[in-house]
């Protein structure tokens, strides 16, 4: 007797086959998505952190490139070396220091002196500064040496030479993703900017 094997049963089990094989390319095809979509997060994230460094430098050029206009317009002060020079700043902190105190306040009246016009402009200037960079960190002097000897801009200055320069630096998002806490965020400690103001000396 022979028995005739219906084409059904090698139809049925040729779509078991098919159908398990689809479900595992599926399966694959979504985990190899989701480390696509991870990745797109994590260059999404440095992307954005990038954009926001790149602001805060453009933010701390224009600041520093309006302090030298300033300097310029008031230069018979501006040249001046030690306190009688209100836009040398020691280190101003703005987490921590005080503004500078000003006598008058040229935006209400004609201040009568070109010192009284050079504290107004720096106590602004700083204030300034303080509300559009985050914990920034700002040293005004006389540095003939600005970086150290492996190229690295410093906070230490001089205070000699014929050229006046503004440090600025501020806090920024660690780059260490495995940092938490206060170690995730990196602290002013070196300038990120040092731009040249003006030059000439009074002595």
């Amino acid at each position: 007797m022979l028995f005739a094997i219906t084409p059904s049963g090698h139809a049925s089990r040729a779509r078991q086959r098919e159908a398990g094989f689809s479900l595992l390319e599926v399966l694959v095809a979504i985990v190899v998505l989701s480390f696509g979509v991870l990745g797109v997060v994590g260059l999404q994230a440095a992307s954005l952190q990038a954009n926001k460094e790149a602001r805060n430098q453009s933010v701390a050029v224009r600041l520093g490139r309006e302090l030298g206009d300033m300097l310029r317009g008031n230069k018979d002060i501006a040249i001046q070396t030690g306190s009688t020079n209100p836009y040398l700043v020691a280190d101003f902190r703005a987490d921590s220091s005080t503004l500078p105190s000003a006598s008058e306040d040229c935006s209400t009246s004609a201040c009568t002196s070109t010192t009284t016009v050079a504290q107004f402009q720096i106590r602004d200037w700083l204030s300034r500064v303080r509300n559009e960079l985050p914990l920034v960190r700002v040293v005004i002097c006389a540095d003939s040496a600005p970086y150290d000897s492996a190229g690295i801009p410093q906070w230490t200055c001089t205070n000699t030479g014929g050229l006046m320069v503004v440090k600025m630096g501020w806090t920024r998002q660690s780059t260490d993703r495995a940092a938490s806490n206060a170690s995730a965020v990196d602290r002013a400690t070196v300038p990120s900017i040092v731009l040249p103001l003006i030059a000439g000396s009074a002595t």
